[in-house]
């Protein structure tokens, strides 16, 4: 019973009471924000949750489960079309898919670039920032990382909720944001196998290298079945899905990384014919508000409450300002669209620094691996709940006075996104 006790309380404190207050506040806080940041508070003010259970046993296992269908479901709404409105159309030629790359490239690296180096250059010589399990240049590596990265599944319930002349503008913000995304989970593989050095290599078995070969058994799989195999019966998807999600994680967790960056893998080498049959966006907003919000919540109770400092604090400011600006300044430099004006390009800029699960899923990876310091992931848990509340005000001030969009201009700028 003592397990079910804290189950209970954990549901009561990390899913019932945010979806309350984000009912209240009329929905202007992302939910997302709401259960980190409760359990932010508790760290920082030493609430004795743990006297009733809580971070309960099976809320942890819950919690976990549903982060693990998110970011399968992110690699599989590569595939979808969230937000899409036929309708729509946009003032701005639709973008080749160079300028998209390119775009994108900028989008990401510029503000992965800047942070990193400042990071290092300034953040990493305070006290409690040396990560524990990585050099400094990968440490600062990984915090750049967490700056530059995109919340995809924050920006897809955004885009849905914006008003027809703004839709344009958010999905060619979501196609830049399904490449930063696929850029992120290879990025935290990549500064993984560095952290790891040569070691990362020595000592494999076969168990690894059945792992690589399940992960490429997957992917041709999936290639055979979008050829020749488009249209299954539905149960036949259904069966596939826990078999993806199952032996992408299980793969990359042999290979050394993080489990949810096989289940990512996992959701993206689909064929994309069976994935546009399955309720994805109904699975993920159903794991969000009600399942994965005890993983967040724990993820903010997890942090080291004295961590959280003033110095923190302001430390978590500057990265916040570091992260805008290098955001929003790479896609109005580059901007991934011919015809974009600048406000058009900033409101882009104000959707794409939005940091959301992504960041928190990134920090929480390279945390639990040592590549992250107790003060740096605090921090970037500040981080993550300031920008993505500061999401919708920044969209709104950029697209205040912006001229409707023209209903006789190009149409396709739609987005086959994922989170």
């Amino acid at each position: 019973m003592t397990n079910i006790t804290g189950l209970l309380a954990d549901a009561g404190i990390f899913v019932l009471l945010p979806w309350l207050l984000w009912r209240l506040t009329r929905r202007t806080i992302p939910i997302v924000v709401l259960p980190i940041l409760i359990g932010i508070l508790l760290a920082v003010m030493h609430v004795p949750v743990a006297q009733i259970g809580v971070p309960s046993l099976y809320g942890d296992d819950i919690g976990w489960v549903a982060v693990l269908v998110l970011a399968f479901t992110a690699g599989l709404e590569m595939w979808q079309h969230p937000g899409q409105d036929e309708n729509a159309a946009g003032a701005f030629a639709s973008p080749s898919v160079g300028r998209l790359l390119g775009g994108a490239a900028v989008a990401l690296g510029g503000p992965f670039l800047v942070g990193s180096v400042l990071v290092w250059w300034f953040f990493l010589p305070l006290h409690g920032w040396q990560a524990p399990h990585a050099t400094p240049i990968v440490a600062a590596a990984s915090i750049g990382l967490c700056i530059a990265v995109s919340a995809l599944p924050v920006l897809i319930g955004i885009v849905r909720e914006l008003e027809p002349s703004h839709r344009p503008v958010g999905q060619l913000a979501l196609k830049l944001a399904v490449i930063d995304d696929a850029a992120l989970w290879i990025g935290l593989a990549i500064l993984q196998f560095a952290a790891r050095g040569p070691a990362a290599l020595h000592g494999w078995t076969s168990l690894e290298f059945l792992a690589i070969a399940l992960l490429a058994g997957l992917a041709w799989a999936g290639s055979w079945a979008s050829r020749h195999f488009r249209h299954p019966p539905l149960w036949v998807i259904w069966a596939t899905v826990p078999v993806y999600l199952a032996a992408g994680s299980w793969a990359s967790m042999q290979l050394g990384l993080h489990e949810l960056i096989g289940a990512y893998f996992a959701g993206a080498i689909m064929p994309p014919s069976w994935v546009r049959r399955l309720p994805v966006e109904w699975v993920g907003t159903f794991s969000l508000i009600w399942l994965a919000p005890m993983f967040f919540g724990h993820s903010g109770l997890h942090i080291d409450g004295d961590a959280l400092t003033w110095p923190s604090v302001v430390a978590s400011l500057m990265l916040v300002v570091i992260s805008v600006i290098t955001k929003i300044a790479a896609v109005w430099l580059f901007p991934p669209a011919a015809g974009l004006s600048n406000r058009q390009a900033l409101s882009v800029g104000a959707l794409l620094q939005c940091k959301g699960l992504m960041e928190i899923v990134a920090a929480t990876i390279l945390h639990a691996h040592g590549m992250l310091s107790e003060f740096a992931f605090a921090s970037l848990m500040v981080l993550a709940v300031i920008s993505t509340t500061l999401t919708g005000p920044m969209f709104r001030l950029f697209t205040r006075h912006e001229r409707p969009v023209s209903r006789n201009a190009p149409s396709d700028i739609m987005v086959s996104a994922g989170d």
